[in-house]
């Protein structure tokens, strides 16, 4: 039986991102927001229009959650700490900056089912990826000037989400090729009793991730060309094949939460290599519908879980 995922492509924009992530739908308007992370950008896509727009940014944006009653902001993970931003003015109200030790940013994060804004760092200098001499975390934004680490000794932060319920996390740090679990304490959201959910291909690296209705984890898979969905208990429920390696995250969206935003990267290609995969880089769009697919609607970060 072949487990390719019956989801026509139906829409491919054509951004040549050099680090397109983050991708998150906001059922509000019917937009799509992610961000560009080298290049200090985010871009929002008005699906019924199919109009792009895109905002530059003072730091480089490597993770942001929607704001519940408040759509003209976001919560971010710049590369050094956490604030709410304002696209349309460039506005910045920072929240905190944790004392990240030189060559490490942040990277993945996402908002859980209660409403917490979380977001991982990441050892961005190669050298000390290597040696282990420095690591990262996964932080939970609690307030003003506090942002707590929960989960320690990841080189690269990724594949944040939460089960429908909100009763188990998914994280991976990268380079293993191990998403792993964790159970979770919904009142408080303390991960507990970490296990391998799943190990990945060899050469396939897990990056961004996102749940369906069903409770299956979608993986976009950094340098494999595909998006594989799991099933709760980690067999693997099917593969999309995507037109380029470097897939760097999904979400779903659409008015009935039945299509597949997937980003890509060119994030280290020669000019020879991006003239063979022109795609590289760019957004597509998979009717998961069609396939019996559907996602769920992103949580939205809530003022009040950070005091503010």
């Amino acid at each position: 039986m072949s487990l390719r995922i019956d989801a026509p492509l139906i829409a491919t924009f054509p951004m040549g991102n050099t680090l397109g992530e983050g991708v998150t739908w906001d059922q509000r308007d019917q937009s799509l927001w992610w961000s560009d992370i080298h290049e200090r950008r985010l871009h929002r896509l008005d699906w019924a229009s199919r109009t792009i727009e895109t905002f530059d940014a003072p730091e480089r944006v490597c993770s942001f959650g929607l704001v519940e009653g408040d759509p003209q902001r976001l919560v971010v993970a710049f590369e050094s700490g956490f604030a709410l931003f304002t696209p349309r003015t460039g506005h910045v109200d920072w929240l905190v900056r944790p004392d990240l030790a030189a060559g490490v940013r942040f990277n993945d994060g996402r908002v859980d089912r209660q409403g917490r804004f979380w977001a991982g760092s990441m050892v961005e200098d190669e050298a000390a990826r290597e040696s282990r001499s420095l690591a990262g975390a996964l932080y939970r934004l609690d307030g003003r000037d506090q942002a707590t680490p929960l989960v320690h000794g990841a080189l690269i932060s990724n594949s944040l989400c939460w089960s429908p319920d909100g009763t188990s996390m998914y994280y991976t740090d990268g380079p293993t090729r191990q998403i792993r679990v964790f159970d979770v304490d919904p009142a408080t959201g303390a991960p507990g009793n970490e296990r391998v959910f799943v190990t990945t291909a060899e050469g396939a690296y897990p990056d961004g991730a996102n749940i369906d209705a069903h409770g299956h984890l979608w993986s976009a898979q950094w340098g494999a060309s595909q998006v594989v969905r799991y099933s709760p208990d980690g067999g693997v429920a099917g593969v999309l094949p995507i037109p380029t390696p470097r897939v760097t995250c999904v979400a779903f969206g659409g008015p009935d939460l039945g299509l597949l935003f997937v980003t890509t990267a060119r994030e280290g290609m020669s000019d020879d290599e991006i003239a063979t995969d022109p795609q590289s880089g760019n957004l597509f769009v998979y009717d998961t519908g069609i396939a019996g697919v559907r996602g769920l609607v992103d949580n939205e970060f809530k003022l009040s879980t950070a005091g503010l």
